[in-house]
């Protein structure tokens, strides 16, 4: 840690106030989420540091809710997404024969399928609730994890201390979690951050389409979507989600690549 570089300590910082909004937003945001405290697209004032969105509410606090349910669906569809994605990507690797061919294949053909499509078509013949968000996303987002963490397992499986585990009889979930989880974490991490991204993007695509996350609630995608008007006349309302969805997405990177590179640097150091 005394050596971290700056741009992962600009990433820290962002990355760290971006989640710790999210927790405590009920005791950050000045007003209500649904709250409606002043004329339709009101400048920036002292009362309304943001303004007011397209109804009268203050945008301040719909960005700071927002941001809570952004940060929240993305964070528990890549968690679902990597834990689907890598324990099926290591048992393929690891069992090898039909077992690897038929997941292999099986995640080829939802891969075949753009996963925006995919959602769309999904959503707009169910309920569209937080939980239905969630497992779309991650398990759509788990077919990109399982091809990262089968390509990884696969050099890992001929190793001479793996091969040793299997001599002595270990089963599979000990081979996977004890001997091949620890070397592939580098790569994981890496990944774990781009897919954090994607689900931001991807839940503010949706919602920002009308079928993600339904109103009253907000998310950055649907402030984009129910300001978009302001832009005509020379409101920026509909840009204040779209610089916290870019300056998110720039921290978490910073984070993930200086993971990566202090994660390599020890092994090369072990070596």
């Amino acid at each position: 840690m005394k050596n971290i570089p700056l741009a992962a300590i600009i990433g820290l910082f962002f990355t760290g106030l971006y989640f710790l909004m999210a927790i405590f937003a009920p005791l950050i945001a000045p007003y209500g989420l649904a709250e409606v405290v002043g004329d339709v697209w009101e400048p920036s004032s002292a009362e309304h540091l943001l303004g007011t969105d397209q109804i009268g509410r203050d945008l301040l606090s719909r960005m700071i809710y927002g941001g809570r349910t952004t940060i929240w669906i993305a964070t528990m569809a890549t968690i679902l997404s990597f834990v689907t994605g890598s324990v099926l990507g290591f048992i393929a690797a690891v069992n090898g024969g039909w077992i690897d061919q038929v997941l292999s294949r099986f995640v080829d053909l939802i891969m075949s399928i753009p996963s925006l499509i995919f959602a769309l078509v999904v959503l707009s013949v169910i309920d569209t609730t937080l939980l239905v968000l969630i497992l779309i996303m991650g398990l759509l987002d788990s077919t990109r994890v399982f091809r990262l963490a089968r390509a990884v397992a696969v050099d890992i499986t001929v190793m001479d201390y793996v091969e040793a585990a299997r001599l002595r009889g270990e089963k599979l979930m000990w081979i996977i979690f004890r001997e091949i989880l620890p070397n592939a974490l580098s790569p994981l991490v890496a990944e774990m951050g781009l897919r954090f991204i994607f689900m931001v993007l991807f839940i503010s695509t949706l919602s920002f389409l009308g079928i993600g996350v339904q109103p009253p609630a907000a998310d950055w995608g649907g402030i984009v979507k129910e300001n978009k008007e302001g832009i005509n006349f020379g409101i920026g309302a509909a840009l204040y989600p779209a610089v916290a969805i870019a300056t998110l997405a720039i921290s978490v990177n910073l984070v993930a690549d200086w993971i990566l590179n202090r994660t390599t640097s020890l092994k090369g150091g072990r070596g």
